[in-house]
């Protein structure tokens, strides 16, 4: 579809216009944009907003090919989460464990902390832990798995601060465990 002339004027003027027809006038002005008559369902603000839509995209363009593949992968069903979600260089992630507040910055080309940059979030934590961990968990980015997956879902501390799950047998003793776990967390 080729962009119309620019005229940013004309084009709201156009969109205000639209704005005040009747159902009528907007089931006709779908029908020259569209070549068929407006589906049942669709409201009234709606077939407006979707005209607007239409006047503006041929006017400056539509969308980008990046953003029509995100929207394509959010139909699927695809949580925001599981997108290329990037971080900015710059941010900061602060973490404290065992009392001690740990600071990685994101930088262009990995994560500063202490001075030193990282390819991965996960070398930090498991520097500052002396365990595997997934970095962006143990930064708090990504949530702790959800309780009742069975084949992920990470132990959980009883009361009397007894291990229970699906991995009950744990390589390491309760003294080593960090002091800061709490029921979801997956801590190896």
């Amino acid at each position: 579809m080729a962009p119309r002339t620019l005229d940013a004027a004309a084009i709201e003027a156009e969109v205000d216009q639209v704005r005040s027809l009747g159902i009528d006038g907007l089931r006709g002005r779908w029908r020259l944009m569209f070549g068929t008559i407006p589906p049942r369902g669709l409201t009234k603000d709606i077939i407006a907003r979707m005209i607007a839509y239409r006047i503006q995209e041929e006017a400056f363009g539509g969308l980008d090919r990046q953003t029509v593949k995100l929207l394509d992968r959010l139909a699927r069903g695809e949580k925001p989460s599981e997108l290329n979600r990037r971080l900015k260089a710059g941010t900061a992630l602060v973490r404290e464990y065992n009392g001690e507040r740990h600071t990685v910055t994101v930088a262009p080309d990995g994560f500063v902390w202490r001075d030193t940059t990282y390819p991965s979030l996960s070398i930090i934590a498991r520097t500052i832990t002396g365990t595997a961990w997934n970095g962006p968990r143990f930064f708090g980015l990504r949530a702790p798995r959800k309780p009742g997956n069975k084949a992920t879902s990470a132990p959980k501390a009883s009361p009397a601060g007894e291990t229970t799950g699906s991995r009950s047998k744990s390589l390491r003793s309760e003294k080593d465990r960090p002091s800061n776990a709490g029921p979801g967390l997956d801590n190896g």
